[in-house]
């Protein structure tokens, strides 16, 4: 289905040249430096092609990956490349290790690989490059070409050309006939498990995928095999797998170019807080998120925008601020809105989550359907989140609408690298599939709350959230104070938000409440701690002025009387029905006062 569904993506992309799809036979590929030759062979100069930030360029070159493995003597032929390589190919000097024997034999098997196919490619400027091979000797490098060639891939350029030399049409052909005749080479012939129609079966799948945070540098595999316990019948590698050289090669290329391309922004987010800095281990937990869908979409220029919370800075003008308010509009009604932009809400999408595994990826999640099923689900989960807010001292900052998965998974842990790592993947599922939220994470925000005793809007929200979605909830949770509610777990939350406010009004400026010090243990065991909880309640009751001792009483017998007893112990469930109440309670509160305030001003 993945591969299907990748393999239809190509067919699109092609036809899209702001892509820069690579055609068969060719891949993008990072490359950092270029050797400008004169005609004659002689060494003009390395220019770098890294830019300010030290990113490097992208180019469209012969041929796919560098096979992986270390060099030997056997493997070094099928690790030259065809007109680019590291500086130990190229050049003979391997600027990261000491091992210049080992950079000589690869740059005498480039030098031989070109040197056969010079005849038969006869372009004056590829021949420019086998003269260059014949007279260069290494060890001539000075130090700031070493620090340019350091680490990075190179091609080959005529100085006062534009082109670089593989770019030339007489190489392109040359090269373009060469892979034909590895085609026609193919013994394994099959059935292909993707397209369905027999023709050579891939025996790696290639190029590999770059852009998935935490993977190696060198790219991931989605489809491999490494062990004789997986070979069956006779087949080895990706013989197995059973897919076409096309399809395999069209399916790479297609998540490869949405991966690192150059509409990678469009199309691929990371499920993390995008201001986190994490270490190379906090990395390779996190998980990457692709999206696309079967037509070019409006949608698809804003959805990885909306999931990342990075909408404002995509509305650059008129034109794309109208489209986005069209967006937000389709995310309050449902996807039938999504007419307005001009998109079919019929329209397939998918959805993969993927996450490193040292040479390999996993697939965390896959998902697929229409746009406007997406739409709909992703209402669903906002109506779910709604709270009533209010402006208490504790928290000034008037929450988002539409708060972005990372900002959720922020309150599960104290920092960023602490989120679990499967659970991001757990929650974006729940949320496109419509299903229940997982356990994790409410037991995450209840922990979170327990050991800093901060109920805040998004962390009331998820517990709402969390709840509705249960299969075994009965009732739907309020977005504000619901006085008629009887759930015991609930009145305590009430309660204890009532005796916290009588504490702040009988002791003003006091610097810790009974918030601090007692949440913890009266979401958990409320029938240890509220008999305490009330007596103190009494003195502080005492010094209020006659009118709101009053008032906070009757609140107080109110709560009191849907209780019938204290309950020794509460569930997970009860804890965050607890911690919903205390929030609603101690918002309705603080709206009452400026109620107040307002009416006598």
């Amino acid at each position: 289905m993945i591969l299907q569904s990748l393999n239809r993506l190509y067919d699109r992309l092609a036809a899209e040249p702001e892509y820069g799809l690579a055609p068969p036979g060719y891949s993008l590929q990072k490359i950092s430096f270029v050797i400008v030759i004169h005609p004659d062979g002689r060494l003009h100069e390395i220019q770098s092609l890294r830019d300010e930030n030290g990113r490097e360029r992208q180019i469209l070159v012969p041929g796919g990956d560098k096979p992986r493995g270390s060099v030997t003597n056997k493997s070094v032929h099928k690790k030259t490349g065809f007109l680019r390589n590291d500086s130990a190919f190229l050049l003979g000097r391997r600027i990261t290790t000491s091992e210049d024997s080992l950079a000589e034999m690869e740059f005498q098997a480039f030098k031989k690989k070109h040197l056969e196919i010079e005849s038969d490619i006869n372009d004056k400027h590829f021949s420019a490059v086998c003269q260059f091979l014949r007279r260069w000797r290494t060890g001539n490098l000075t130090d700031n070409q070493k620090n340019i060639v350091k680490g990075g891939v190179g091609i080959f350029k005529l100085i006062g050309e534009q082109q670089f030399v593989h770019e030339r049409q007489a190489v392109r052909t040359w090269w373009n006939e060469s892979q034909q005749g590895k085609k026609n080479d193919q013994q394994h012939v099959g059935i292909c498990l993707v397209t369905g129609k027999s023709g050579p079966i891939a025996k790696t799948h290639e190029p590999n995928f770059k852009g998935v945070e935490g993977g190696q540098s060198s790219g991931s595999l989605l489809v491999s095999y490494n062990r004789v316990a997986f070979e069956s019948y006779g087949k080895k590698k990706s013989f197995n797998a059973s897919v076409s050289e096309e399809a395999a090669f069209k399916y790479c290329t297609a998540l490869n170019t949405i991966l690192s391309g150059p509409r990678r922004s469009k199309h691929v987010f990371v499920l993390r807080d995008p201001k986190a800095i994490l270490s190379s281990r906090d990395k390779k937990r996190s998980t990457t998120i692709v999206f696309w869908t079967e037509r070019k979409t409006v949608t698809e220029d804003w959805l990885v925008q909306f999931l990342s919370g990075d909408m404002g800075a995509a509305a650059q003008d008129d034109t794309a601020l109208n489209q986005m308010k069209m967006f937000l509009q389709a995310l309050r009604s449902g996807g039938g809105e999504l007419r307005a932009l001009g998109d079919d809400p019929a329209t397939p999408v998918h959805v993969l989550g993927l996450a490193p595994n040292a040479g390999r990826l996993s697939v965390r999640f896959w998902h697929t359907g229409s746009l406007g099923e997406l739409f709909d689900k992703l209402k669903v989960h906002h109506d779910a989140l709604s709270m009533y807010w209010c402006r208490d001292p504790c928290e000034w900052q008037k929450p988002p609408e539409f708060p972005p998965l990372w900002m959720l998974l922020r309150e599960t842990a104290r920092e960023s690298k602490d989120i679990p790592p499967l659970l991001g993947g757990a929650l974006l599922r729940a949320v496109i599939g419509g299903g229940p939220y997982p356990e994790a994470l409410a037991a995450a925000v209840v922990r979170r709350i327990r050991a800093d005793r901060n109920v805040n809007y998004l962390r009331a929200a998820i517990l709402k959230a969390w709840l509705t979605r249960h299969p075994n909830r009965q009732g739907e949770i309020p977005v504000s104070l619901d006085i008629q509610r009887s759930d015991p777990a609930y009145r305590l939350g009430r309660l204890f938000a009532v005796l916290e406010k009588t504490q702040e009004d009988a002791q003003p400026g006091i610097n810790a409440t009974i918030r601090d010090r007692f949440y913890s243990a009266a979401s958990a065991t409320p029938a240890v701690v509220f008999p305490r909880l009330l007596r103190t309640y009494q003195h502080h009751l005492a010094k209020l002025p006659v009118g709101q001792k009053i008032g906070r009483e009757k609140l107080v017998q109110e709560i009191m009387d849907g209780i019938d007893s204290m309950p020794a112990h509460l569930r997970l469930q009860d804890q965050a029905l607890f911690a919903i109440g205390y929030y609603q309670q101690r918002k309705a509160l603080f709206t009452k006062m400026e109620s107040e305030t307002d009416n006598q001003e």
